[in-house]
């Protein structure tokens, strides 16, 4: 119950309203159904035995009001009634389950975006910490699972447990006897069915909530890695892991749906012996079966409507036990946390005039592993140029996350003009950063809206996307291309070639045009002459502009102030000059 309480805090007001308002078409449905079930003993009462319901003296005031003179006359009116009640009702639970399909699909959308939003808002070491598969299947599969196995379970299976009480109620007041001894027989056999599948069931769940997520990982890394795989012939191994996940996942689901689906083979013919046995004894009692025909005739088509009802109850429950597992996982990402920046009202960039300082700054990224970076202290000014060199696994790509945010310092501080930055205020100086990645991520876009990354495609402003790729010398590339900036460059960039890619990110942070640009060997796919004419147009920026450089060639930092060496053992701060003559 705690983790329904747990679903129901994540739901919109409205979204509960709406459930509230769906609870009181199940109850009215189900009050219809018992009307409609009571109309039976009449109907059938004046097909066998008209005198007596004519004579019956809660038929006295319809007969008046119908001005009906014989029994003979009883036949139409009462045919007519039964049939407008039966349609009535039907039509009520024909609404009932449209409402309650569109509503457990609505809340399944609300889900599946709370999901995407709060797992786009966390940290980037959380990122980085976690297999995107598993975020992949819980936003998409584990979520619409949620939807099939859990939410609209739980509406059938409530609606179906207010239309049994109310089942249950009518036949008592038909037969007391056989209404209780139906309820707590069947009631009895489909508990203890649910009992014995239980565990089944849980094992189940469990089979399927991790082989989704290893079929997510094994089509993401085979058709990631696709170049790799086609080159070393690898793709039967990749088929086994895919089938290897996919067999055990579709076996449970398929016991899983047999679990839920058999009792019913077994109940109807127990339904059917019941009522032949009651027939058979209330035959032989005074009055024979004329007698009792309207009776049988109302627990007949009670029994018909509740078999059905307890079937789905179970079904419901089963199908429920049975995505638990999945379940769980989709609260987990519900309950990831929101940033505390979502509330600020305040959206302006943090106030950079002066310098960045780290401060006996000291990282690792778990509690016990090794130090990445190590007591630094360095400290750049605004405006200036620094390049950062060093050897696999020094730490310079570290250092970068960290002075862009993306990284929380382990020990030691990092300020902006004196300021700490901490998580309170630490997105207000991402707004500061541009940043170019070694490895540039292209959306399946257009060439303008890949350069204005972010940005709806009716606010992008044209001229500026331009003039950031003639700083990234590509516009000229772009210009012959028959859609110009309006080609699409292909997932990941596909059709476009490694150094162009390169300058489409490049142009992409200086179409931000923020006070602190970072390059993380942004021109590794460059030629050199490329190179130094982007390096150029970079070095000609506003001197307001600080730029930070990491590069795997010295060459591309003779325009910087500083250079920054990375060892093991130490940070050691030298000129461009300083480090050629070595």
């Amino acid at each position: 119950m705690s983790d329904f309480k747990n679903i129901w805090n994540h739901l919109s007001r409205r979204r509960q309203r709406q459930l509230g308002l769906l609870l009181a078409l199940m109850i009215l449905a189900s009050l219809l159904e018992v009307i409609s079930l009571g109309a039976v003993l009449p109907f059938l009462g004046v097909l066998t035995a008209p005198e007596q319901v004519f004579n019956y003296y809660l038929a006295k005031p319809l007969i008046e009001s119908l001005e009906l003179t014989s029994p003979n006359q009883l036949l139409f009116p009462f045919t007519i009634i039964f049939i407008l009640t039966v349609i009535f009702a039907a039509s009520v639970r024909l609404l009932l389950l449209y409402s309650m399909t569109r509503l457990a699909f609505a809340i399944g959308a609300d889900l599946s975006i709370d999901i995407y939003r709060r797992t786009i808002y966390q940290e980037y070491a959380i990122h980085i910490s976690r297999n995107s598969s598993e975020v992949i299947n819980g936003i998409i599969t584990k979520t619409g699972a949620v939807i099939n196995g859990i939410i609209n379970p739980m509406l059938v299976l409530i609606s179906s447990s207010v239309f049994i009480l109310a089942i249950i109620t009518a036949l008592i007041f038909i037969n007391i006897e056989v209404a209780l001894i139906s309820a707590i027989g069947f009631g009895s056999l489909y508990y203890g069915v649910s009992k014995f599948t239980r565990q089944k069931l849980k094992e189940n769940s469990q089979c399927i909530a991790k082989q989704s997520s290893q079929m997510i990982k094994s089509l993401q890394e085979g058709l990631g890695g696709i170049r790799d795989i086609l080159i070393d012939s690898s793709q039967k191994f990749y088929c086994d892991l895919y089938r290897n996940a996919d067999l055990p996942l579709r076996k449970a689901s398929a016991i899983n749906i047999f679990i839920s689906s058999s009792p019913r083979f077994l109940m109807e013919p127990i339904g059917m012996i019941i009522i032949a046995v009651i027939a058979y004894f209330m035959s032989l009692q005074e009055g024979g079966l004329v007698k009792v025909i309207p009776i049988l005739g109302a627990l007949a088509l009670g029994a018909q409507r509740l078999l059905p009802a307890l079937q789905q109850a179970y079904s419901s429950y089963s199908t429920i036990r049975g995505s638990y597992a999945s379940f769980k996982d989709v609260l987990k990402l519900l309950n990831q946390p929101l940033p505390n920046f979502l509330s600020l009202s305040q959206r302006r960039p943090l106030s950079f005039k002066k310098e960045i300082q780290l401060e006996n700054l000291s990282f690792r990224y778990t509690e016990n592993g090794p130090w990445i970076l190590d007591k630094v202290n360095l400290t750049f000014k605004k405006g200036m140029r620094i390049g950062f060199v060093g050897k696999t696994g020094s730490g310079k790509s570290t250092l970068l996350d960290i002075i862009m945010g993306l990284l929380p310092e382990t020990k030691g501080k990092f300020k902006i003009d004196g300021k700490l930055i901490k998580n309170s205020n630490r997105k207000l100086w991402q707004a500061n950063i541009a940043h170019v990645p070694q490895n540039i991520f292209l959306s399946d876009n257009s060439i303008k809206e890949n350069i204005a990354f972010g940005i709806p495609s009716e606010k992008i402003d044209l001229q500026r996307v331009k003039k950031a790729a003639q700083q990234a010398q590509i516009d000229q590339t772009i210009e012959k291309w028959p859609e110009k900036y309006e080609t699409f460059v292909g997932e990941r960039g596909v059709r476009l070639s490694g150094g162009q890619r390169q300058r489409i990110g490049i142009a992409r942070a200086l179409y931000k045009d923020a006070s602190v640009l970072i390059l993380d060997e942004a021109t590794s796919a460059l030629d050199n002459e490329t190179e130094n004419s982007v390096m150029t147009s970079i070095e000609s920026f506003d001197k307001k502009k600080t730029i930070l450089i990491i590069a795997h060639r010295l060459s591309t930092l003779k325009g910087c102030d500083q250079i920054i060496n990375l060892t093991q053992d130490e940070v050691k701060v030298s000129s461009y000059q300083e480090m050629s003559a070595r």
